[in-house]
């Protein structure tokens, strides 16, 4: 068999690699929060920022640094003020700033280099350098901008060391060119300590200025794959419910049909007997009585969860006109295959009044069951599980809903739930809809005792008196 060769993937240019690190050609745009409150705060920084840049200097003259200077000391405050003032719009316009304050710092380098020297301009061009980075939604404009302020800043340094004679005169004052006591003369010790400290200072203010952008952007990115999650599970969730209700019209349809039959039935039975024996009619007219009335109390409770359907309503049937299953139905659920081993409990009171319970609660009983039975078996560690129906005609004294009784179905198991199969909660949805559907109670969660409870209540109509 031949061996196919293996691709080769081309290696990433060094230019590629700095444009993807810098998001050049990224869709993302860094903006704060909460605009208002972010460009307020940078006015309350820039403005200390220049207080501190003003008693900086005066300390700084005060303090003797400042000896030889023959400008005018207000000179001084105004051009410390002039290089901290930008900040307060530094979010706003981050790379304007950046121009500005470095054209500051050159400028003023230039002709008053004891102005830039101090140490809270130096603070306040390291925090412009990273805000730049870290805030510029122009990317590549932003790149633009910072290589173009570096290449001017070393090329004030390489002009301060090489070509002017400060470091000399300073040497010379302090008595340090004399003989060596390391690797290197004391001169070139300097100049090489003066370059090192100024490189980790832009690169230090760029790489945590990017830092920064990359963490707002994977932020981003986090907040809006939230937001498409719970959109997916609202849609997913909205379908369930449209789909429940679907099936409810189709069992609505069922229902209405089978008591509309047997009240024509019953009426075609009772006219026939009207006119040969009047008093044998009463019976047909009573079951069409109870009939109708059955057939009413079902359709309020069914078809007021369709009025959302909308445009999206229908039969959506599939065909199948088989009997729908009720409660006599439900022990058929434990004979299912899933290695799973299930207890059926019936209890009645009276006995026998499971028979009566209306058609569309006995259905939805089933379903719950059929559907809490499957979650037991796709989803839980269990290898036993309890079913028990309870129809009871006796008032529930403390819920005017349950005033005819009620019926109800119970799913118990004794499992975890099994890691990696959890669904996606629609079937539970569904139950939750046919509760209340039939103004019912449904219990689902976890038990204190380990295990998995799902129950559902559901009112009987009242007895016919």
């Amino acid at each position: 068999m031949p061996i196919p060769y293996a691709v080769r993937m081309p290696r990433p240019r060094p230019t590629d690699v700095i444009t993807e690190w810098f998001g050049v050609d990224a869709e993302f745009e860094r903006v704060p929060a909460d605009p208002r409150t972010a460009y307020r705060r940078d006015v309350w920084l820039g403005l200390s920022l220049t207080v501190l840049a003003v008693a900086g200097m005066e300390l700084a003259r005060s303090a003797g640094y400042l000896q030889g200077e023959a400008r005018p000391t207000w000179l001084l405050y105004v051009l410390s003020a002039a290089g901290a003032l930008p900040l307060v719009v530094r979010r706003r316009y981050p790379l304007a700033v950046l121009a500005v304050v470095y054209a500051h710092f050159l400028l003023v380098g230039l002709t008053v280099p004891v102005v830039p020297l101090t140490q809270v301009l130096q603070v306040v061009y390291f925090m412009t350098l990273y805000t730049a980075v870290a805030w510029a939604r122009d990317r590549r404009a932003m790149l633009i901008v910072v290589t173009a302020c570096l290449v001017a800043m070393f090329g004030w340094l390489f002009w301060q060391t090489a070509v002017s004679s400060g470091l000399q005169h300073y040497a010379e004052s302090q008595g340090l060119l004399g003989d060596p006591q390391g690797l290197l003369a004391p001169l070139d010790a300097m100049i090489a300590q003066t370059w090192l400290v100024n490189v980790a200072y832009f690169l230090g203010a760029i790489a945590l200025g990017q830092v920064t952008w990359h963490g707002a952007r994977r932020r981003a990115q986090l907040a809006e794959q939230a937001a498409t999650i719970e959109r997916q599970a609202a849609e997913l969730g909205r379908r369930a419910v449209v789909t429940e209700r679907l099936r409810i019209a189709r069992e609505l349809h069922d229902v209405v049909a089978h008591h509309v039959s047997v009240i024509g039935i019953q009426a075609a039975a009772a006219r026939r007997l009207l006119g040969k024996d009047p008093e044998s009619a009463g019976a047909p007219l009573a079951t069409i009585e109870s009939a109708s009335r059955d057939a009413v109390e079902q359709m309020r409770g069914l078809v007021g969860t369709l009025r959302d359907i909308g445009d999206d309503g229908g039969t959506g049937g599939d065909g199948d006109r088989s009997p729908e299953p009720g409660v006599a139905d439900i022990e058929r659920l434990v004979g299912t295959d899933g290695g799973l081993d299930v207890t059926y409990t019936l209890v009645a009171e009276p006995p026998g009044v499971e028979a009566n319970v209306p058609g569309a609660v006995g259905l939805s009983l089933y379903r719950t069951a059929q559907e809490a039975l499957a979650n037991v078996r796709k989803h839980s560690t269990a290898r036993a599980a309890g079913l028990t129906v309870r129809v009871d005609r006796r008032a529930v004294a403390d819920d005017a809903r349950f005033r005819g009784g009620f019926a109800e179905v119970e799913v118990v198991d004794d499992g975890r739930a099994r890691p990696g199969s959890s669904g996606s909660g629609l079937g539970l949805v569904g139950i939750r809809e046919r509760v209340a559907t039939h103004h019912g109670v449904a219990e689902i969660g976890p038990r204190v005792t380990g295990g998995y409870r799902v129950r559902v209540r559901l009112p009987l109509p009242l007895e016919e008196s």
